[in-house]
């Protein structure tokens, strides 16, 4: 008796290219809710060398988006990048850091002045307020330099541990990595690195990944989120690591 074939449930397709059933968006979230509680298998030493191998040789130097001038204004930017987009903390930065681009001169500007130049961006009135304030503490405490220190850093108002990650990265070469939300999802959907928490995943990428590709990784995994493995719809086809993802449900 010959072997029935089996036809995909409604809502699900065939991949040409894999012959693997592609579930639709709804069994994508779900399996994106399992992996966020670290559900997936983790990678290999060798597999984590290896991905991280492909994301050298397609990107040798990646680079941060938010566009700034120095560590002030880096700082200054990824304060305001909280729950906003590093394309609309770009477009409303220029002017203000053609104003003021020291904490000297951010802190003559006074709070007003900088709530009103970055009124596009989400919770300005919080976040001019903590510019000013971080202004102020970094004149009177750092000789109007960016300290160097995380302790100090987190220190600062508006300034977390991610924020911290981000400067100490960018600014000064520091090899951390800093976990957003785009980091998170990528470590749990792949494998590379699940965890509950951020910090959870924070400690793992510590751990695994190789010292060579520490420096970039935070790079790496933010761009790899923000352009292919994204939140609704992860771009598998164009995916360099798509053979090592542990991820169940790859588009086709």
């Amino acid at each position: 008796m010959a072997k029935k074939t089996r036809r995909p449930k409604a809502g699900q397709r065939k991949s040409a290219r894999t012959k693997t059933v592609v579930k639709p968006a709804r069994a994508r979230a779900k399996a994106d809710v399992a992996a966020a509680h670290a559900a997936v298998p983790q990678w290999t030493n060798a597999q984590i060398t290896e991905a991280f191998r492909r994301f050298k040789a397609a990107n040798p130097e990646p680079k941060g988006e938010l566009e700034h001038i120095n560590p002030f204004t880096l700082l200054v930017a990824v304060v305001l990048s909280a729950q906003a987009t590093d394309a609309g903390v770009n477009k409303a930065t220029p002017a203000l850091f053609a104003a003021a681009d020291t904490p000297e001169k951010m802190a003559a500007l006074g709070e007003a002045r900088v709530r009103d130049m970055i009124k596009t961006i989400g919770l300005f009135r919080t976040k001019a307020k903590n510019v000013i304030a971080l202004s102020h503490i970094l004149v009177e405490q750092h000789g109007g330099h960016v300290p160097r220190s995380r302790d100090a850093l987190e220190a600062l108002p508006g300034v977390g541990r991610k924020t911290a990650n981000v400067v100490l990265n960018i600014a000064f070469g520091e090899p951390t990595i800093a976990v957003d939300t785009h980091i998170f999802r990528v470590a749990n959907r792949t494998g590379l690195a699940p965890g509950k928490t951020v910090r959870a995943v924070e400690d793992k990428l510590e751990r695994v990944v190789p010292a060579e590709f520490k420096r970039d990784a935070h790079h790496w995994l933010i761009l790899h989120g923000r352009y292919v493995c994204k939140a609704r719809k992860p771009d598998c086809p164009q995916c360099v690591i798509r053979d090592l993802c542990a991820y169940r449900y790859k588009t086709a």
